[in-house]
């Protein structure tokens, strides 16, 4: 890998790693320190590195990081805080997506990324699998799973809009 194509693989995937990332960690500064953990990994490995793999690279990388990141910190779960207008109105879907971040947050470490990664990123269950180092029927099981318990708390009707 070039430098120009570590800079367009960059250009190209930062905005999604970090938000997948964020989606995990749920806190700001610790998914800015993973990512460019990851970045920086990937530099030190650019001449390994297969341009045409470079997305799912870059997302393994930083699902290590992130990993390594929660088993060194020790963090259970990080607490985020919904924030209203002053007006106390609050914007239009805000109740649905705190569901939804509830819900998520009710999921292992290893349920929520495999929900990430395929509902919001996007990847085939065999790339799934390569990035968490999951065989794809485990991708599958976990994947299914994990929909299941997000279906049964959004299902409730205590948790319901």
């Amino acid at each position: 890998m070039t430098e120009r194509e570590y800079n367009t693989c960059v250009n190209l995937y930062a905005d999604n790693v970090y938000r997948f990332i964020l989606k995990n960690l749920r806190h700001e500064d610790d998914a800015k320190d993973v990512v460019q953990g990851a970045f920086e990994k990937m530099w030190m490995n650019r001449q390994q590195v297969d341009n045409e793999r470079c997305k799912s690279y870059l997302f393994t990388v930083a699902y290590h990081q992130m990993i390594d990141h929660i088993r060194k910190n020790k963090r259970v779960q990080l607490k985020e805080e919904f924030k209203e207008d002053a007006n106390g109105i609050s914007e239009p879907g805000s109740d649905t997506k705190r569901i939804l971040e509830i819900a998520l947050s009710k999921l292992s470490e290893t349920q929520r990324s495999l929900v990430l990664l395929k509902d919001y990123e996007g990847y085939s269950y065999q790339e799934i699998g390569a990035i968490t180092g999951l065989n794809e029927s485990q991708v599958k099981v976990y994947l299914h799973r994990a929909r299941l318990q997000l279906r049964a708390y959004i299902g409730k009707r205590e948790n319901a809009i």
